[in-house]
């Protein structure tokens, strides 16, 4: 029987209950699977035949950890989904340059490396009134603080030692994702499954669940669809999921993040979407 490891972190040591339904799913099926904490010092990976990442919700704050980890699970050849060649380059948030590049319209950004903070923020534009900072490894708003451009020298005094140990990205605010929402499309297979659209609770800019975001099925127009098929298409490796995350900006998609590692995928949104994600796992694990 194959020894079936679904990745968490200490926060969520069970998982959070949609996850946890996979555990029976993949045991009816024929695998011992059960629910590991990423860094539990105690676990011996050499015993598990694949894990599968899907909690590991404090990653961006033990990011030397993690990283050290997966070396530790790529040394001992453990299959892992998505892979290990994956998640590392989708980490770091600078990966949005490569997209750039490629012709892919995404939020506007300053990409600021470690130590350049007071350097690059002279390339701020003036219209950019209302600002994001960030931390170019973080999740669930990290580090993450909407300021006034006014209220600049108050935020690098408060950023300057963060971006001695961190990279940054600085974003102007797109009041979009107060009035429409972010909107983020889940594939399996590098197949379009479902979407959401997510809208942060009245003064608030953060959608996530924790901060009183509100979360809704979501029917995308033909033409997103198609936008966001062609940004999964651009990762060469094998996905066994996918989230793209963005906002709609005069009838055009920005693309916020394309979510590689451990992205909620909304399986309460989505009729059978977790059945789809299970079939698509024990296809890899056979």
């Amino acid at each position: 029987m194959q020894k079936i490891g679904l990745l968490t972190c200490s926060n969520f040591p069970d998982l959070i209950p949609s996850d946890q339904k996979m555990i029976p799913v993949l045991q009816e099926a024929g695998f011992d699977a059960q629910a590991v904490i990423w860094n539990d010092d105690k676990v011996d990976w050499s015993s598990f035949d694949a894990l599968v990442f899907r909690n590991t919700w404090d990653y961006y704050e033990l990011a030397n950890d993690f990283i050290l980890w997966m070396d530790e699970i790529e040394r001992l050849g453990v299959p892992t989904f998505n892979p290990i060649s994956t998640i590392r380059k989708n980490l770091h948030k600078f990966y949005l340059q490569d997209f750039q590049q490629n012709g892919i319209t995404i939020i506007p950004s300053i990409f600021i490396p470690k130590g350049n903070l007071d350097t690059l923020v002279a390339e701020i534009p003036p219209s950019w009134d209302k600002l994001i900072i960030k931390p170019a490894i973080s999740a669930g708003a990290y580090l993450t603080v909407l300021f006034d451009r006014k209220d600049i020298d108050h935020i690098l005094d408060k950023y300057r030692p963060i971006s001695q140990e961190k990279d940054l990205i600085i974003q102007p605010f797109i009041p979009q994702i107060q009035d429409e929402g972010e909107i983020s499309l889940v594939f399996f297979d590098k197949v379009y499954a479902h979407a959401v659209i997510k809208r942060p609770k009245s003064g608030d800019f953060r959608i996530q669940s924790q901060f009183g975001g509100v979360y809704s099925s979501y029917l995308p127009s033909s033409t997103l669809l198609q936008t966001a098929t062609e940004i999964v298409q651009t990762i060469p490796e094998d996905l066994l999921y996918a989230r793209v995350d963005g906002l709609m900006i005069d009838d055009q998609f920005h693309l916020m993040e394309l979510e590689l590692i451990e992205p909620d995928l909304y399986f309460d949104h989505a009729v059978d979407s977790q059945k789809i994600f299970v079939d698509a796992l024990i296809r890899r694990l056979h």
